[in-house]
Parts: C-alpha cells; sequence; structure tokens
C-alpha cells in the first residue's frame, strides 16, 4: 500500500480509538489521559501492532498539543496576575525544587550514574507535567477553585525553572566549558525577562495585533504566532511550551475569551495525540527491568508533591480538602521530563538504563496523577468523616 494511505489509515484509526476511549473514560467518570497512554504503549514500537507510519506525525502533533495546552493556560492569566501568583509561590517552587529533585538524583547515585545522572534523574522526578495537569484541572472544571492559582503558580515556577535548568543540562551533556554554559543561561534568562516584559507593558498591544472579527483570520493569527513564539523560544535555548505560555498571558480580554473559544477543539485534538505519541516511543519490554525502582520514586514524589501542594495551599488559607486537590494535581510527570531523558540519551553521556527508568517512571506518574486528582477528594471527605475511637474509659482509683 501506498505510505500516505497507510499513514492515513493508522492516523484515521488512531483518531477514532481516541473518541471510543474518550468515550469510554467519560462513562466511568475519569480523565481519558491513561487511557490515550495505555493506547499509544499498545500500537507503539514493542507493542501489539507497531503504526511504524504514524511517529513522524505524531511526534509532531504532540509538540502543537503541548503548545496549545499552555497557550490556553496562559490565556486564563494576565501578566500581572502571574507576577503576583510568584510573589506569592516563589517559597513553594524552592521548596518544590528541593523535595522532588533530591529522590531522582538520589536514586541516580545509588545506581552509579555518577553526577551527570543525577542531575538528569533529578530534573525527570522535579518537573510536573503542566499539560496533563493543565487537562486535568479543565477536565474535573476545577478553572474556578480556589486552590487552581496556586497550583499554576507552582507550575508557572517549574516551567521557569525549566528555562533556566535545560539550558545548564544541555551544556553539562555536551560539555562546554564555565564560560560557554554561563552564556547559553544568560541568553535564556534575557529572553525569558523580555518576554515578561511586553507582556506587562504592551500586553494590549499583542491582542489587538491578532484581533480579527472574521474568525478563520483570527484562528490563523492565533495559532501561527503561537507557533512562531513557541519556535523562536525553542531556538534561543527556552523551552517552547514557556513561549507558548508568555504569549497567552500577554494576550488579555476579549481577545483572549475569543482565543480559548476557537482553539479549544484543536487543543483537545492536539493533546490526545500528544498523549498518545508518548506511548507510541515507549517499548513495554524496556520497563520490567526498572519497575522496581520507579515505583519506590512514583511512591516518593508523590508524596512530596502533595506535601508541597498542600503546605503552598495552607499559605494561601484554603481549606483541607483543596490542599490535597491542590498536591495531587502536582503528582504527574510528562513531556518535560521525557524531553530531559531524550536529551541525555541523545548525549551519550548517561547509561540508557536512565532512559528506561524515566520512561516507566513517567508512564506510572502519567497514570498516577490523573486517578489521584480524580479520588484525592473523596478519599479526604472519606477519611475526615470516619467515627474516632471513642476515649478510653479510666477506672476510679480505689480508695
Amino acid at each position: 500500500m501506498d505510505p500516505l494511505a497507510v499513514t492515513l489509515v493508522e492516523l484515521g484509526a488512531v483518531v477514532f480509538c481516541l473518541g471510543l476511549l474518550a468515550r469510554l473514560a467519560g462513562r466511568i467518570g475519569m480523565s481519558p489521559i491513561p487511557l490515550y497512554l495505555v493506547g499509544g504503549l499498545a500500537f507503539g514500537a514493542g507493542g501489539l501492532v507497531d503504526l511504524d507510519g504514524l511517529h513522524e506525525f505524531a511526534h509532531l502533533s504532540g509538540e502543537i498539543g503541548v503548545i496549545l495546552l499552555l497557550l490556553m493556560l496562559g490565556l486564563e492569566y494576565t501578566a500581572s496576575e502571574l507576577v503576583t501568583g510568584l510573589k506569592r509561590s516563589w517559597q513553594a517552587g524552592i521548596m518544590d525544587l528541593v523535595l522532588n529533585f533530591i529522590p531522582g538524583a538520589g536514586i541516580a547515585m545509588l545506581l552509579g550514574w555518577g553526577l551527570v545522572g543525577a542531575i538528569v534523574m533529578g530534573g525527570v522526578t522535579y518537573i510536573s507535567s503542566s499539560g496533563i495537569a493543565a487537562k486535568v484541572i479543565t477536565d474535573l472544571g476545577r478553572i474556578g477553585n480556589r486552590e487552581t492559582p496556586v497550583v499554576l503558580s507552582i507550575l508557572v515556577f517549574e516551567d521557569l525553572a525549566m528555562a533556566v535548568y535545560l539550558p545548564i543540562l544541555t551544556a553539562i551533556l555536551a560539555g562546554v566549558g564555565f564560560l560557554g554554559g554561563l552564556q547559553t543561561v544568560g541568553i535564556a534568562l534575557a529572553v525569558v525577562t523580555v518576554v515578561l516584559v511586553v507582556a506587562l507593558r504592551h500586553g494590549h498591544r499583542v491582542s489587538k495585533a491578532i484581533h480579527s472579527e472574521n474568525s478563520e483570520v483570527f484562528l490563523l493569527n492565533v495559532l501561527g504566532l503561537a507557533l512562531l513564539v513557541a519556535g523562536l523560544a525553542s531556538a534561543l535555548q527556552v523551552s517552547a511550551a514557556v513561549g507558548a505560555f508568555m504569549l497567552g498571558i500577554a494576550i488579555s480580554g476579549a481577545t483572549a475569551h475569543n482565543a480559548t473559544r476557537i482553539l479549544e477543539p484543536l487543543r483537545d485534538l492536539f493533546a490526545a495525540i500528544f498523549f498518545v505519541a508518548f506511548g507510541l516511543n515507549t517499548d513495554p519490554a524496556s520497563i520490567p527491568p526498572v519497575l522496581g525502582w520507579a515505583l519506590v520514586l512514583a511512591v516518593l514524589t508523590a508524596a512530596t508533591k502533595v506535601i508541597t501542594g498542600v503546605w503552598a495551599a495552607k499559605r494561601a488559607g484554603i481549606a483541607v480538602p483543596g490542599r490535597f486537590r491542590a498536591g495531587a494535581a502536582l503528582i504527574a510527570r510528562g513531556e518535560f521530563s521525557i524531553v530531559i531523558a531524550g536529551l541525555a540519551l541523545a548525549s551519550g553521556a548517561v547509561p540508557g538504563e536512565l532512559a528506561a527508568l524515566a520512561t516507566a517512571y513517567v508512564l506510572i506518574m502519567a497514570i498516577l496523577g490523573p486517578l489521584a486528582a480524580r479520588f484525592v477528594e473523596p478519599l479526604v471527605k472519606m477519611i475526615r468523616k470516619s467515627p474516632k475511637a471513642p476515649p478510653r474509659r479510666t477506672e476510679p482509683t480505689p480508695v
């Protein structure tokens, strides 16, 4: 069969199956993300059926999916709200970094992967998946909840930390000297600062430039500018997702509302393909040898993320159920962790076992995160309502 025909058949089958999985997830009342991941795992390399013709399209579509997820996340907030959130959450951001970087780095040192392996695995376990968290918050209807700004401010802190971490990691993996690494980091910080200043002072001009009464022109303006900014950010060693998020916060008012409405179907489609693409690139045979360590890391870092979210939400004056919802929303790991592991593997500076461990870990956390976010509130309510044991009766002392 013609290669194009094969790709179209595979793409059609995958998109149709995504619809069936989304319907199944809706009927059982859960996020469809874990089903998308398992579906991708079954139809990737080493799975039940290898959809080889789909890999290139799925990779690019997955990148667009992450960009759209972060762009629409940014559309929910203005630049001033972002700055206010960062001022309030920097302590939580530092706590998040320390608690979640150490487990990954410690396991890497324990397995003898050296300092480079520790820096890589620390990044893998530190960074939550903004894409999965955004999708889960949206699916569960928690956009307007009080804990959501707390979660988003921590995610933004993480994304900005990645803007510094990724250039440093790239320099370490490439063996670049101190001055070369310093130059790369300086460029990344300058780009993030410039975009933030533009968003704060000239956001209304950005909104005016892309606005149009014609929905077709408006869609092309918003989507084209998002891909352009993301591509330029990536070329300048800044995460493409951070670039898209920054553009989102620069768009405000009615323009932001219209952009959210018109981009929503595209986001849902490409985000679903992103999660399938992640599963497609995972060989199921590489998971069993490292599954034990992945489970240990999963338990440790799920607990540390919950501690981070509970602590941050408590400081914001949020009640107990909201604190745990905030912690559970941070558990999932995804796109950034895979990017970090991919960079390390491509450089040849780390053993192949590290990539397998990172893949198994992310797969577990990508499934565990949405499930935890869905069921944490009923669990907390059940524990709080459970009757306390009656006080022990003390016998009167004989006189």
